[in-house]
C-alpha cells in the first residue's frame, strides 16, 4: 500500500518561513517586474502590521510610480499633487499628531518639483517619515533624466549620457537633508539583495519608532533599479546599479540620533 502524505503534518506553524502581511490587499502589484518598489511596499506593510500601527497610519503619495502604493495597502491614504507630499503630510501630522504619517516618493518627484517642500519640511523638523525611492530616472513618464541621474547615465532626454557641463551635477538631496537641524535620522539603503532588504527593514523600523519621540523628521533614501527605464533585464539592472549607482550613492547612515550606533 502506497503511503499517503498528510499536508497538515508537513506544513506546521513552526516551519513557516514567510507569511504575506494582512495589510497587503489581494491585488497583483502593477510595478514593473524586477523593480524595487514591490519589495519596499512589502517591507512597509510588514512593519506597520508588526508594530500594530494599521489604524494610526496615514500614507501620502504624489505623482509617479509611488502613487500606486495606495492600491496595495489597507491603510488610510492621501494622494498629493506632484511634489507636494511633504506639505500634505505636514498638515495631516499637525492636525492629527497621534497618527503615524509617512510620505512615499520617487526621485523625480521629491528631488525636482518637490525640492522646496522636501527641504523646508526637513528644516522645520516636521515629525514625519519620508521614504524616497531613487532609481536615477523618471520611471513612469518615459525614462527622462532626473535630478539624480548620475554623470554619463543615458536616458530618453540624455541619450548620450548626462553631461555635467551642460546638464549640471546630480542632486544628492539625502546628503543635504542630513545637514539640516530638523532631521533626526537620515539613511540611505537598498533592497537589491536579501541582506540589503534586512538592513532596510531595520532602518525603517527605527524611523517608525523614532516618530513617537517627536524629535524631528526621519528620511530614508532607497536606491533602486529601474529595468524598464534603464532598458535592461532585472538582473542586468541590479548589476549596473551595483557598479554605477551605489558608488555615487553609497549606502549607510548619514545622520543618527546622538549617542546611537544604528549600524550595529
Amino acid at each position: 500500500m502506497e503511503e499517503t502524505c498528510n499536508m497538515q503534518e508537513i506544513v506546521k506553524p513552526e516551519n513557516l518561513v514567510y507569511k504575506k502581511s494582512s495589510l497587503l490587499l489581494d491585488k497583483t502589484f502593477t510595478y514593473c517586474p524586477g523593480c524595487g518598489h514591490g519589495t519596499v511596499t512589502r517591507i512597509l506593510a510588514e512593519l506597520i502590521e508588526e508594530l500594530g500601527l494599521q489604524k494610526q497610519t496615514v500614507g501620502v503619495s504624489p505623482v509617479g510610480c509611488s502613487v500606486l502604493l495606495y492600491a496595495f495597502m489597507d491603510i488610510d491614504f492621501q494622494q498629493a499633487a506632484h511634489g507636494r507630499a511633504p506639505a500634505v503630510a505636514t498638515g495631516i501630522k499637525r492636525l492629527l499628531p497621534d497618527r503615524f504619517v509617512f510620505t512615499y516618493q520617487g526621485d523625480g518627484d521629491l528631488a525636482a518639483i518637490g525640492t522646496s517642500e522636501t527641504i523646508h519640511a526637513c528644516n522645520r523638523g516636521e515629525n514625519i517619515l519620508i521614504i524616497y525611492i531613487n532609481n536615477g530616472i523618471y520611471g513612469m513618464t518615459g525614462g527622462q533624466m532626473a535630478p539624480t541621474t548620475i554623470p554619463g547615465m543615458k536616458s530618453s532626454t540624455s541619450p548620450r549620457g548626462r553631461n555635467v557641463q551642460t546638464m549640471g551635477y546630480p542632486l544628492k538631496i539625502t546628503d543635504i537633508a542630513a545637514t539640516l537641524p530638523g532631521t533626526y535620522y537620515v539613511t540611505r539603503q537598498s533592497v537589491h539583495t536579501p541582506a540589503a532588504v534586512r538592513k532596510t527593514k531595520k532602518a525603517m523600523r527605527r524611523a517608525m519608532e523614532y516618530q513617537s519621540l517627536n524629535r524631528g523628521l526621519c528620511f530614508i533614501e532607497i536606491v533602486s533599479n529601474c529595468p524598464s527605464g534603464w532598458k535592461m533585464t532585472p538582473v542586468e539592472s541590479i548589476k549596473w546599479m551595483e557598479e554605477n549607482m551605489l558608488p555615487y550613492y553609497p549606502l549607510g547612515d548619514l545622520k543618527t540620533p546622538a549617542g546611537e550606533n544604528t549600524n550595529q
